[in-house]
């Protein structure tokens, strides 16, 4: 049952307001990184004080104004949005911490505008989950491209400019494709609102159904990193490895992941997406996603390009999961979108530590970098696993309810593509652990760990992974949370 609530809009505005205090601090590194820390530990708060009241069927809600005449700006604490939303400022808490180690060790400048840019994106990224129709998330969706910009070209090298260059242009088509598909969605139905199950109707012409679900796929896609909208993804590595990690398990690709989640189960619908047959193409194209992506990460020297392929073989999965419409395989999708967003963030965070410590970025640098940096390569080990999908870490289940909704939608070669994308994933992730801990090299030979800001967040993470795959309700109450969101947009069924 709504009800009207202000803690949504607060949980949209600390980071948001945090931006101007930290750009008056710039001068007082501690002070601008202590509004940081203190504005995540709001924005978690505030997010996690929803929790109880939805997870009983009390969606909190705030009616700001009216966009058009027919269309209100409105933040709503769905189910959905708030899984998303408690991934997101839990993380974002993570990183504000290990961001102080990795700037404060890389000697970065204009630090001051790195804090103030990726508050801005954190606002939209809860804005975003918290959106409670098309217009409202176009607004923060947009928001984020450009707050995360100049995070992207942070070093400003011309490698920097052109990678920027690039994520802005494949950016800004695919808002573009969004704005036509939301302007198109409203012609049809005369409404924007997320509604569990669609708001579309078996009515409109199969041919418009068509036209509009190809450019929802593409205004999303881009971000999501869907073949073949993926190439910016790996050129945006020349960002700091905190803003790699933000991209890659925070924001951007989450964003857009997010988005096709809320187009599939929420403008769609089953009902539509299963008479059209366009659930065929998407999961086609999800699966080969899966497949290549992983291919192409085989052959990266280079780590944190190696991962960045790794992201947009394994936000397909989620894809897949969803474009399945069985309530097992969403279950599978949104557990996914936190297992991978836990596990990448993980394996992020240990490539920027060893790069701190050691300036190594290459696969075939990390020769006994385990010795030195144990508890760094540990975790790195865990999210692996957990990448793999064995168990126990949290990629084990989340790919389980994946594995069993293919099972039941009856087509296996769904289940190929997965377990041929599992193969690959100890492929190119376990020689890294292999060549860390079993290879000796004489460049490492004690133990030599990178700063504590940076270490205490990735073991944490790696913790978390294998926590959240043995008890997953603990402590947030996600596996709950992701039962609930699978059974209001499939109604129940398999």
């Amino acid at each position: 049952m709504p009800y009207t609530s202000w803690i949504p809009f607060a949980a949209v505005a600390v980071p948001f307001l945090v931006t101007v205090p930290i750009v008056l601090s710039s001068r007082r590194p501690n002070l601008r990184e202590t509004w940081t820390i203190a504005a995540a530990f709001a924005t978690v708060g505030l997010v996690v004080s929803m929790l109880p009241g939805v997870l009983d069927g009390n969606i909190p809600e705030l009616k700001l104004f009216q966009i058009s005449p027919a269309i209100p700006f409105t933040l709503r604490a769905d189910p959905l949005g708030l899984f998303f939303a408690l991934i997101s400022s839990s993380l974002w808490l993570l990183t504000s911490f290990y961001s102080i180690g990795y700037m404060r060790g890389h000697h970065e400048h204009k630090q001051t505008r790195y804090y103030a840019s990726f508050a801005i994106t954190m606002a939209a990224a809860v804005g975003l989950a918290f959106s409670a129709n098309l217009l409202t998330f176009l607004i923060f969706f947009e928001i984020m491209t450009f707050a995360t910009y100049p995070l992207v070209i942070h070093r400003e090298t011309p490698e920097a400019i052109a990678g920027g260059r690039k994520y802005l242009a494949y950016t800004m088509v695919g808002g573009l494709a969004l704005l036509g598909a939301t302007a198109w969605t409203y012609s049809l139905v005369g409404t924007l609102d997320f509604r569990p199950g669609g708001i579309l109707t078996l009515d409109i012409p199969a041919a418009q159904h068509w036209g509009l679900f190809l450019l929802f796929c593409l205004g999303v896609g881009v971000k999501a990193g869907v073949m073949p909208f993926h190439s910016w993804l790996p050129t945006a590595m020349v960002a700091p490895t905190p803003v790699s990690a933000l991209l890659h398990a925070v924001a951007v690709v989450k964003a857009g992941v997010f988005g096709f989640l809320r187009v599939i189960g929420f403008v769609f619908g089953t009902s539509v997406l299963l008479d059209s047959g366009a659930w065929q193409v998407l999961a086609i194209l999800a699966s080969i996603t899966i497949v290549v992506g992983s291919l192409l990460a085989l052959g990266q020297d280079h780590l944190k390009r190696r991962l960045a392929y790794s992201t947009i073989s394994h936000l397909s999965y989620i894809v897949l999961g969803a474009a399945l419409l069985g309530t097992t395989a969403w279950m599978g999708a949104v557990l996914h979108l936190a297992a991978h967003a836990i596990m990448k963030i993980t394996l992020f965070f240990c490539a920027g530590a060893i790069n701190v410590k050691t300036h190594r970025t290459l696969v075939s640098e990390m020769d006994g970098v385990g010795r030195q940096m144990p508890i760094t390569m540990g975790a790195f080990a865990l999210a692996s696993i957990g990448m793999a999908g064995l168990p126990p870490i949290i990629g084990f289940t989340s790919k389980w309810h994946l594995a069993l909704g293919v099972t039941e939608a009856g087509y296996p070669i769904f289940m190929a593509f997965l377990l041929i994308s599992g193969l690959l994933n100890m492929a190119y992730l376990f020689p890294i652990v292999y060549r860390a801990f079993m290879i000796r090299s004489p460049h490492f030979t004690r133990f030599d760990e990178a700063s504590w800001f940076m270490v205490i967040p990735l073991a944490l993470t790696g913790i978390f992974s294998l926590v959240l795959g043995i008890v997953p309700n603990v402590p947030l109450q996600l596996f709950r949370l992701a039962a609930t969101i699978a059974a209001s947009v499939t109604g129940g069924g398999g």
